[in-house]
């Protein structure tokens, strides 16, 4: 039985972007990005289309079912079915190009970078190596004194970064959906549970700005 042309051509389409998307991922070991995959997909269906089309006669067989579809009385149930997918289909995909991800980035990035052996804030220089917590000690000689060291440490917190990390520490501010990557999860026991207070204090009073060059890219929004 003989395919129609039209039928054809969606299915080379088809057949390309899974081969595409699925076994030459699996042969990279990582997902194609999408702007590559973009730019092959617009080819394969500019070629297609002309290999179709190459004859009079094969470009009247390609679009004599648009037409059909188009002009026929018969087909007006189905073309109004049509007629409402096909923009549903285009909102659909559209939306879900822009709509922001909580989904990590594919690109190859180190979440927790490695911090350099000094560094200089607020006027200051600071030996990473050996900086300690100044008011760490208070958690055991002076409690009191400590909660309200992190009562002040909480009001920086919200006058300088809930707006991304949430007021809940779970990354999903206000304007959290803005980014990607999304801000740092802090209920995440891979983030500040696991870090010393000497990389947090390097990496909060620096920002994105400072992070080192040669790791790029970060894509860190984070303001010093």
């Amino acid at each position: 039985m003989k395919l129609p042309k039209l039928l054809q051509a969606v299915l080379v389409v088809v057949g390309v972007y899974i081969a595409f998307k699925l076994v030459f991922s699996v042969g990279l070991k990582q997902p194609l990005p999408s702007s590559l995959l973009t730019m092959y997909m617009f080819f394969v269906v500019v070629a297609t289309l002309l290999v179709t089309t190459a004859t009079e006669e094969s470009a009247q067989e390609m679009a004599a079912p648009i037409k059909a579809l188009v002009e026929d009385p018969g087909k007006k149930t189905i073309r109004n079915i049509v007629f409402v997918l096909v923009p549903l289909l285009a909102g659909w995909m559209t939306y879900s190009k822009l709509a922001p991800s909580f989904e990590a980035p594919v690109e190859l990035r180190t979440i927790h970078p490695a911090p350099p052996a000094t560094m200089k804030a607020f006027g200051k220089s600071y030996d990473l190596l050996k900086l300690e917590n100044p008011l760490r000690k208070y958690q055991k000689e002076d409690p009191e004194k400590f909660r309200t060291y992190v009562k002040e440490g909480g009001a920086v917190y919200y006058k300088n970064c809930h707006y991304c990390h949430g007021d809940k520490l779970n990354g999903r501010g206000q304007y959290a959906p803005g980014f990607n990557p999304m801000p740092a999860n802090f209920q995440d026991v891979g983030t500040i549970a696991q870090l010393q207070e000497s990389f947090l204090f390097w990496r909060i009073s620096t920002g994105g700005p400072g992070l080192p060059k040669e790791a790029t890219p970060w894509l860190s929004a984070m303001p010093v």
